[in-house]
């Protein structure tokens, strides 16, 4: 009732819940005239032919613009009700003037009573008339006869007369079902009942409900869909929200009490289910005062029980609930469960509802690892047919669109849950992350960049399982964290959460809040506790996943290359930020097997995030300190530091990114012991390669010396960090990088000379060390000599001594000032 006054057509807002409606287009002003004049002629003339046929047809094209008033209506009836053998209605005019008639009840403020009841003989010898109807009469005759019934003011006898024959459409199995079975009519015949059950007696609560369910009963009738659950939905909220507008309490307790006893064994379970869930939706509107609000809870908790009882049947049925196959008809039942739970409001916990919402969230709002197994098996029988078609009507189902409401359920049954429950979904849900990344990586491999609209849909479905992944692990890290749960739990609790989000990582593409809180209060947890890190880092795949040496991915066509593993790589980057946060409680043990491989892996990675993402690693484990067996971990730094160099070095410049490489090198001359071979290595490495690739540089540019600031050059770089390595290495490694520098210098041409003296100036000048700089000092006045002198030579040899010495005398003798 509470719609009527929006709209006209029940049936068509119905429609309306499940997809969008499109209007017809309307016939002109002149065409729909023409069309009531044929009608007319036909009944005057006692005839009907080709031209009356499609008059009706152009006045049914415009049925949102034109009133059908009770003299067209009476036109109507008498030619439905003529019994001339010149006037004989071809079968396929019946459902025209039943729709024409169905116009006019619904649209008249005040349909003639006498005209109402007229027209009942008339559509009951329609319906008693001949066995070859057209399919459509019982639908459209379900839709009429219920209008008729919804009359403000129709005789108590008209109205029963009504419920009666509408009931024996269906009774008598004589197009009802038949109208249905096509599908194409659902809408008209739900809308018929529903106009019924909102005006009759209560008496008539049960047969009517019974013929509604009937149209899906097992062994005959129309397969289910979501559609015509949610229209069963939405149909029942609008009686129940109808009643609740005339204060009829109840009938609503009756309408709702003969739903709740609806277990028959011939009765569709998703019928049932939504049937129960619209009831549940139109309760929300019902004030709840005084003994009024008893009633109301009553009702629910009897629907909720409905719900779950059906919850309870599929699972008890089930011996391995999450990897279960479920035939068609109980998949159309999980999938109803998870959107009467979204669309019915706040219900009741109860576990078989948290265990069917739950594997309906991972196998039918977000089927990807279904679709992950069709499209390998197609690739690995050769098959054209991949399954885009699938996957394109997933996302446009309404399932996929109220994967919203219906995590937002999932996570208000978790919470209420016990602890057995809890433990139960999230090992669940972090299954299916590690499924999830198994099979997305998979079938990334096996396209190898093909049919990128299929992959990018996949990945759109994709991308939703994280959103809700994510707000499911944020509700279980608030939950869990803030409860009385042992520490143990909590921090396996933490793991797995790290461990999944490291699964799902791939498909983050936006900043969430929640993500954020996730990791925060997981990642701090982890860190306090070494076991949970140790479990977490050697969750990490390892090296030889890494790079398929087993051949576990299975590529047939083409050579793996691990670099070009997008969805590890992103699984692995995940790791190395984390891993920086618990070094402290990582054992060097632990770190030389699991992580330095991946780590000196992926340092050699193309993306500049993952080769900085494992420097950070190797200057996190450089400088941390505290672990209890602190001779292991700096023997290990020792070892580490000898490849880290060889590493970074080889893959410079191109791939090695120098902030990344220098902030090694700075941790490493920093936190390893004094007069360490490492770090002897490492200066000697540093120095090697800057030669190299200066006197590479100077054969490509002799001018590259002219301008020192702002210079990406990768000679200089290297050479700007063995400069600001005076100020880092020990003492004892001082001599060696000075003479290493000094070697270097010496060999620069003059512009280079100057300006590299320059820049160790400023640094020696600014230098508050009162231990090194007496030396560097020295140093530098004894360089700056030397290189006088080697100009000097060289000028010699050119034959240019007087102006080159005279330069070189005032640069030294300016140096020396300075100091």
């Amino acid at each position: 009732m509470s719609k009527q006054a929006q709209h006209f057509f029940l049936e068509d807002w119905l429609k309306s819940t499940t997809t969008a409606t499109t209007k017809p287009t309307a016939s002109s002003a002149r065409a729909i005239i023409q069309s009531w004049s044929n009608l007319r002629n036909s009944l005057q003339t006692q005839t009907f032919q080709l031209h009356h046929l499609q008059s009706l047809q152009t006045l049914l094209n415009s049925q949102t613009s034109i009133n059908v008033a009770d003299p067209q209506a009476k036109l109507l009836l008498s030619i439905l009700s003529s019994s001339s053998p010149n006037l004989s209605l071809p079968p396929e005019s019946h459902p025209l003037f039943l729709k024409l008639l169905y116009i006019w009840v619904r649209k008249s403020s005040k349909p003639s009573q006498a005209l109402l009841d007229s027209a009942l003989p008339v559509l009951s010898n329609l319906f008693n008339g001949e066995r070859e109807t057209h399919f459509s009469v019982g639908s459209l005759g379900v839709l009429l006869l219920g209008a008729i019934s919804f009359v403000p003011g129709l005789s108590e006898n008209s109205r029963k007369v009504c419920v009666e024959l509408l009931c024996k459409l269906f009774e008598q199995d004589r197009g009802g079902v038949m109208a249905v079975v096509l599908g194409e009519f659902v809408p008209e015949v739900l809308a018929g009942i529903g106009y019924a059950l909102i005006s009759c007696e209560i008496t008539y609560f049960s047969r009517i409900l019974d013929c509604m369910f009937g149209i899906w009963g097992k062994g005959k009738g129309l397969f289910g869909s979501v559609s015509h659950g949610l229209m069963m939905l939405h149909l029942i909220e609008w009686v129940v929200s109808g009643f609740i507008n005339l204060q009829s309490y109840k009938k609503i307790e009756c309408l709702c009490g003969e739903i709740s006893r609806t277990r028959k064994l011939d009765s569709a379970l998703f019928a049932v289910v939504m049937v129960a869930a619209g009831g549940l939706r139109g309760l929300i509107k019902a004030p709840l005062i005084g003994t009024r609000a008893d009633t109301v809870h009553n009702i629910r908790i009897s629907l909720e029980k409905c719900i779950a009882v059906v919850a309870r049947d599929l699972i008890s049925k089930t011996v391995n609930f999450c990897h279960s196959t479920f035939d068609p008809n109980n998949r159309l039942v999980v999938q109803c469960i998870a959107l009467s739970l979204a669309r019915s409001g706040p219900v009741s916990f109860d576990p078989s509802l948290l265990l069917c919402i739950a594997f309906a969230s991972l196998t039918e709002v977000f089927p990807l690892l279904s679709f992950y197994s069709r499209i390998l098996d197609s690739l690995h029988k050769n098959s054209t047919r991949l399954g885009l078609s699938e996957v394109i009507a997933h996302l446009d189902s309404i399932l996929f669109k109220e994967a919203g409401a219906i995590t937002r359920v999932f996570c208000n049954q978790y919470v209420s849950a016990d602890d057995e429950h809890k433990t139960m979904v999230e090992k669940l849900m972090w299954s299916y992350c590690q499924d999830l990344y198994s099979g997305h990586r998979r079938v990334a491999l096996a396209l190898h960049g093909e049919l990128p609209e299929l992959f990018g849909d996949l990945e759109k479905i994709a991308e939703s399982s994280f959103l809700m992944v994510v707000v499911f692990a944020s509700v279980v890290t608030k939950n869990r964290f803030n409860s009385v749960l042992s520490r143990e739990i909590q921090l396996d609790v933490s793991v797995g959460i790290l461990v999944s989000f490291s699964r799902v990582e791939y498909f983050r593409r936006i900043r969430l809040p929640e993500y954020t809180e996730a990791i925060r209060g997981v990642a701090k947890n982890v860190q306090e506790n070494e076991p949970a890190c140790v479990s977490f880092i050697e969750s990490m795949p390892s090296y030889d996943d890494l790079t398929n040496r087993d051949g576990s991915v299975g590529l047939s066509k083409v050579e793996y290359n691990w670099a070009k593993d997008n969805v590890q790589t992103a699984r692995i980057l995940f790791y190395l930020r984390v891993i920086p946060t618990c070094i402290e409680r990582v054992p060097a043990s632990v770190f030389s097997k699991v992580v330095a491989p991946t780590m000196f892996l992926y340092m050699g990675h193309p993306n500049g995030k993952l080769a900085r993402a494992s420097h950070s690693v190797f200057v996190s484990f450089m400088s941390s300190g505290k672990d209890s067996n602190q001779e292991e971990r700096t023997l290990l730094k020792e070892q580490l530091v000898f490849y880290y160099i060889q590493r970074a070095l080889e893959g410079y410049p191109g791939i090695t990114p120098f902030d990344g490489m220098a902030s090694g090198v700075a941790a490493l001359v920093r936190f390893l012991p004094a007069g360490s071979p490492a770090a002897m290595y490492c200066v000697h490495s540093l120095a090697d390669k800057a030669k190299s690739l200066c006197s590479k540089a100077m054969t490509e540019d002799a001018e590259m010396w002219k301008d020192w600031q702002g210079d990406s050059e990768p000679s200089k770089k290297l050479l700007e960090l063995l400069l600001r390595l005076l100020s880092l290495v020990d003492i004892q490694i001082l001599p060696n990088l000075m003479k290493l520098l000094a070697q270097f210098i010496i060999e620069l041409p003059k512009d280079g000379q100057n300006m590299v003296l320059d820049e160790i100036y400023n640094q020696v000048a600014d230098s508050d060390d009162v231990t090194r700089k007496p030396a560097l000092v020295s140093w530098l006045q004894s360089l700056s000599f030397l290189c006088s002198q080697t100009t000097f030579a060289k000028s010699t040899k050119e034959g240019n001594i007087a102006s080159s010495s005279s330069t070189d005398i005032l640069s030294l003798n300016a140096v020396s000032a300075r100091f």
